[in-house]
């Protein structure tokens, strides 16, 4: 190989409230950039890939990307997980023209436009309302047929998009909105706001949280004795081992989005070998244990961008933005293709009910057994849909 290695920039949260999730994301890369250089690197040269941490700081984004361009000279950017750590980098990099590939962002593009931007959340072309479509099907189809839903998000970015969609899908299936309301992120007791539901008693209890409101919103529920027919939606969260692992039965009965697990059908090549790498170095590197949510997004991102510059032979940002567009992709979560807005052409969220959780250990979370896929139907394997209250308790299939 070349000297001169090609050095790909871009920043993570490796500290503050979504480092658990960051440190995932590093890893799976990590992992990818051994990979390829162990195959030869990209374009016979080495690849290095320089990660700065935004320590879930949206105000520094901006002036680490201009720093990556600027003074660390790297040959390519991508894009951080969630709004935080890319919806700031987004000016500069279209003032730049630069090719983007972001992990999980949700609608960032929906204001900017930008042509030259791709990003690795399966919501597909309409991601406000694809995140939750499968849970407001799911309500809908429980008999008798909910009537009311309550809202109860995190006042933050991120939360607009889903809450947004979430009224859309309950406007089509004629739930009536009884309450609506934002806790702050600094939040420590949220038991006032779960008690606040209790005389409205809504069918549907909807949730948008990040990761330690999550376990503070379970937990409220279950002091609180609040029981819909069905609750979650779009928690951030309970994909992640370590919430697991503090909420253990805590979690049965709640229905929440996925984008991966270890289910036959999406077993793609590569992955098993992927995530077992991950898997034996996680704890050391102080990421999520289990990894699910956010590794294979992670290491399929750097797929793309190993495809587009072997497809290209090049690292001409044009040139990799177009060939973007108009490929597929064979990655570790099955084949990919972009389209409007640099979002995956098809939808591919998953819908799990936490079920049969027994303990805290992490042994109950190796497999999909106590999360079972309940949507989509392809997926899902005759799985059933238990109302909350009594999913709540070890139900025997």
């Amino acid at each position: 190989m070349s000297e001169q290695s090609i050095r790909i920039g871009y920043c993570l949260s490796l500290s503050g409230p979504l480092a658990s999730n960051g440190k995932t994301a590093r890893l799976a890369h990590q992992i990818w950039e051994q990979d390829i250089n162990l195959k030869g690197g990209l374009l016979g040269r080495r690849v290095e890939m320089i990660c700065i941490d935004d320590q879930t700081n949206p105000k520094l984004v901006p002036d680490i990307y201009k720093r990556l361009l600027d003074d660390e000279k790297v040959d390519l950017v991508v894009g951080g997980y969630g709004d935080n750590s890319v919806a700031p980098a987004m000016p500069l990099i279209i003032e730049r023209n630069r090719y983007l590939v972001a992990l999980m962002a949700l609608a960032v593009n929906a204001s900017f436009g930008y042509a030259n931007y791709f990003v690795m959340i399966p919501t597909g072309p309409q991601p406000n309302e694809a995140l939750t479509e499968g849970f407001f099907s799911l309500a809908a189809s429980q008999s008798p047929k909910p009537q009311s839903i309550a809202i109860l998000a995190a006042d933050a970015p991120f939360s607009k998009s889903p809450v947004l969609g979430a009224k859309a899908h309950a406007e089509r299936h004629g739930f009536k909105l009884v309450s609506e309301d934002r806790y702050p992120l600094t939040a420590t007791d949220l038991v006032p706001f779960v008690r606040s539901l209790k005389p409205v008693n809504p069918d549907i209890l909807f949730l948008c949280s990040y990761l330690n409101d999550s376990v503070g919103l379970l937990r409220a529920l279950n002091e609180v004795g609040l029981e819909p027919k069905i609750v979650g939606g779009a928690m951030i969260g309970p994909q992640n081992g370590a919430i697991k692992a503090q909420l253990g039965p805590l979690l049965n009965g709640l229905v929440n989005y996925e984008y991966w697990l270890p289910v036959p059908k999406m077993m793609f090549p590569g992955v098993a070998d992927m995530m077992m790498k991950y898997q034996s170095l996680a704890q050391d590197a102080g990421a999520d244990p289990l990894g699910y949510y956010v590794a294979p997004q992670a290491y399929a991102q750097m797929q793309i961008v190993e495809q587009a510059v072997t497809g290209t032979g090049s690292l001409d940002d044009a040139k990799l933005a177009q060939f973007t567009r108009d490929a597929s992709f064979k990655t570790v979560i099955g084949d990919v293709k972009f389209g409007k807005g640099g979002g995956w052409s098809e939808a591919r969220v998953l819908q799990v009910q936490y079920q049969n959780i027994k303990g805290a250990d992490l042994s109950e979370f190796k497999d999909a057994s106590t999360q079972a896929v309940v949507w989509p139907s392809y997926l899902a394997s005759g799985a059933l849909v238990y109302p909350y209250a009594k999913a709540k308790q070890p139900v025997k299939m």
